[in-house]
């Protein structure tokens, strides 16, 4: 297994952002290679990109830690019963929000997950056209680093007489969710384009919340799960329990619900039980 250490951090944090500076390449490229669009069996778009950051990212983990095996959303077709004697493997999506990248808003991230016994313990979510990175470790604490500032993330306060902050997806989410929210309570809603920087959203206090109906995959949250965990937030589905890892055949997630606080009481403003 291995030892959760600074220097693990800082050689995945390097990784993270060579892959960032060929995202940063692509990005720029005015050429239309890095767009080779291809649409996979579930309809979801996969560029030139993802299929190269996928590689490389593979490449770099494998020569940093050799026996330990790695998901990516792209090399994904692996049984349960050949994965789930795991202890510990690198979850990765070498490009969340591919259908961003295509689009140009520069919200898409990289993301990279440590998980051990079933439970994220190490990640990075890299937005290198933001020039933002979250990352945490157990037991290390929740980080943001923009440019060449870093702050440590701390637990955020209750959204107590105020509106409350939901950021929501791209493509008019906020008509699917508003009726999952007590009415007796005012919303704002932020909408942003990557479930990881969505997850670093809540993290910083930018949103109280992210609320996601609507498809993901476990590489899609497992880089929040340990960045809300060591910052004093949490992640759960619908019926308020957290989340699997390596433990379904399928990698879908269910709806679920990305909170900065778990002091908050979310049950008296989420109305979930009642769909």
């Amino acid at each position: 297994m291995l030892a959760l250490s600074p220097s693990l951090l800082e050689k995945t944090l390097e990784i993270a952002d060579q892959a960032g500076d060929f995202l940063t390449r692509f990005y720029t490229d005015s050429g239309q290679n890095a767009l080779a669009i291809q649409t996979k069996q579930d309809n979801t778009p996969v560029t030139a990109v993802d299929l190269f950051l996928s590689q490389f990212l593979i490449e770099k983990l494998t020569a940093l830690t050799p026996e330990v095996p790695i998901l990516s959303e792209e090399s994904c077709k692996i049984p349960l019963q050949d994965r789930a004697h795991w202890a510990e493997y690198w979850l990765i999506d070498p490009l969340d929000g591919t259908q961003q990248f295509i689009n140009r808003t520069d919200q898409f991230s990289i993301l990279i997950t440590l998980v051990q016994h079933n439970q994220p313990v190490l990640s990075i979510t890299h937005a290198p056209i933001l020039q933002t990175t979250y990352y945490a470790m157990q037991g290390f604490g929740a980080y943001r680093r923009q440019g060449n500032q870093q702050e440590k993330l701390n637990n955020q306060a209750r959204p107590e007489q105020r509106k409350i902050k939901i950021a929501v997806g791209v493509g008019g989410v906020e008509r699917k969710i508003q009726p999952l929210l007590n009415p007796a309570y005012q919303y704002e809603f932020l909408v942003y384009g990557s479930s990881g920087l969505k997850g670093g959203l809540v993290a910083d206090g930018t949103c109280d919340c992210y609320i996601r109906v609507g498809k993901t995959g476990e590489w899609d949250t497992g880089a929040a799960e340990i960045l809300l965990r060591e910052m004093g937030g949490a992640v759960f589905d619908f019926a308020f329990q957290p989340l699997s890892y390596n433990q379904r055949e399928s990698f879908i997630n269910p709806n679920f619900v990305m909170v900065a606080n778990t002091e908050f009481d979310w049950q008296k403003i989420f109305q979930f039980h009642s769909h």
